[in-house]
């Protein structure tokens, strides 16, 4: 474990983890130009479902690469996000996402069951990730149902953003 070196505020570590989830949406690339991974400590683990756990800059990166070959594009929606803030190194961050995988799109909430919706515990100290663990369903396109029987019968809807509804006028 590395010693501390600086304080930092809730504030602090949340616009860290928002440069990490930007990234995503940016192929890997932070908006200063650099690469996802320099946002992580030399020590650093990641966790995602079905990979495993990550540890150091190289194992993660291998582990993006995997995970973000699949992925044609993703974006996260970060109005809706919610933070929780732990008082010392841990903050929570869940919300919602929307892409497309390499099996086909997915939208939070299209259907309710499906892919999108997810959460991330984040440990940051001294402007570095320590620790993300990434909980989500990695079936981003919804296609395993077969192994659970509560969806048996139900099919994924097509993924059709709704129209814009026009302001009614009444005259």
């Amino acid at each position: 474990m590395a010693v501390t070196t600086g304080i930092m505020t809730d504030e602090q570590r949340k616009s860290v983890a928002l440069e990490y989830l930007k990234a995503f949406d940016n192929a890997g690339t932070t908006s200063t130009g650099g690469s996802i991974l320099d946002l992580f400590a030399d020590d650093a683990q990641v966790y995602f479902p079905k990979w495993g756990i990550a540890e150091g800059k190289d194992q993660i990166g291998r582990m993006f690469a995997d995970v973000g070959g699949t992925l044609k594009s993703i974006k996260h929606d970060y109005a809706a996000f919610n933070w929780i803030f732990s008082g010392g190194d841990t903050l929570v961050a869940e919300g919602t996402s929307h892409g497309e995988h390499q099996d086909g799109p997915w939208r939070a909430g299209v259907p309710d069951w499906g892919a999108g919706r997810w959460c991330d515990v984040f440990e940051i100290r001294d402007f570095l990730i320590q620790r993300v663990f990434i909980y989500l369903d990695p079936d981003y396109a919804g296609k395993d149902t077969d192994r659970y029987p509560w969806l048996t019968g139900r099919s994924k809807p097509d993924l059709v953003v709704p129209a814009r509804r026009e302001a009614r006028t009444h005259a």
